[in-house]
């Protein structure tokens, strides 16, 4: 997913990081500016690195860095395509609130502002479209994956959150809502006991677990909003010696489909995060020529479980 933002100490990354200028391009457009709330997740990764070369295709360079969820430095990365009068800025919020201030500043600009993966929903700011997962609709599909793998005995369930991402905020929101459904049918309940804060990372995921399990040692599952989340529960378990507590993920990264393979994580709602850096520039060409957008594309997840990762050539 990256480049250099100059002043910000921001790793390259894209071959480390990627900064890409069109000198093989049609026509040189300018130049498109991309803040990933993380590029510490090999997902972010791929939009980025997605961006990058589809918009060369398209005669712009593009600039990527990593925000490292943080609100005040996304707030400075913007500012800084702003000066460089970038001819488009994409942006995964940190916290959609916070982006505000920093997004109208670019609409006073003129610089029309994208999103992707988070969604920035506040009142007062123009973006011209919103390129991302059915994030609702894939939490909908974690749910029936935990119900799914408790089967009638139902038990307790813990969420591991990551609530500054509006994103998680709607997965964790779709798989309440098929939960609830299902305790209202009549059936053996599924309980959700704790919802603890992941990070969205392996270290704060495998913590979040760990505590899960100490406050509930009888816990039948896990829902993480994302793969090193996940990863992280699954290490918690490992080293409490609880494996038989099944988990849901999200994401379909290739450490989480191995993951499945291995029989360490149930199943996970996969995102296609090529499509959206594809998506994203598509929108990015289609807006510079007048065209106009709907407000949200979404892409629709697919449930991605051991039979799936059996058949997947890319895994070991």
């Amino acid at each position: 997913m990256i480049a250099l933002l100059a002043g910000c100490g921001d790793k390259p990354a894209s071959a480390s990081g990627s900064s890409s200028s069109g000198s093989q391009t049609p026509a040189a457009r300018g130049s498109i500016g991309v803040s990933l709330i993380t590029l510490d997740n090999p997902f972010f990764m791929v939009i980025g690195d997605k961006i990058t070369t589809e918009g060369k295709k398209h005669g712009y360079e593009t600039i990527v860095v990593s925000a490292d969820k943080d609100p005040a430095k996304q707030g400075n990365q913007i500012k800084d395509f702003i000066v460089k009068k970038v001819s488009a800025i994409v942006i995964s919020p940190c916290d959609s609130k916070a982006s505000v201030a920093v997004i109208q500043e670019a609409n006073t600009a003129g610089i029309p502002v994208f999103t992707v993966d988070i969604p920035c929903n506040e009142p007062g700011v123009k973006i011209v479209t919103q390129i991302a997962t059915d994030n609702y609709g894939g939490g909908k599909e974690a749910g029936q994956a935990m119900i799914e793998a408790l089967g009638e005995a139902g038990g307790k369930i813990a969420v591991l959150h990551f609530k500054q991402a509006e994103s998680c905020q709607l997965r964790v929101k779709g798989f309440r809502e098929v939960i609830d459904t299902h305790n209202a049918s009549g059936k053996t309940k599924i309980d959700i006991v704790t919802e603890l804060e992941s990070g969205a990372a392996k270290d704060m995921g495998f913590k979040a677990a760990e505590d899960a399990l100490q406050a509930n040692p009888d816990l039948r599952g896990i829902f993480a909003i994302n793969d090193p989340a996940a990863l992280g529960a699954r290490a918690a378990l490992e080293k409490a010696d609880k494996t038989q507590v099944v988990i849901v993920g999200f994401d379909g990264q290739p450490e989480g489909k191995q993951a499945i393979k291995d029989g360490k994580i149930y199943a996970d709602p996969i995102q296609f995060p090529d499509k959206m850096g594809v998506r994203i520039v598509d929108a990015i060409v289609r807006h510079s020529k007048g065209e106009s957008l709907p407000p949200q594309m979404l892409i629709p997840t697919s449930l991605y479980r051991k039979a799936d990762a059996m058949k997947d050539p890319e895994l070991k």
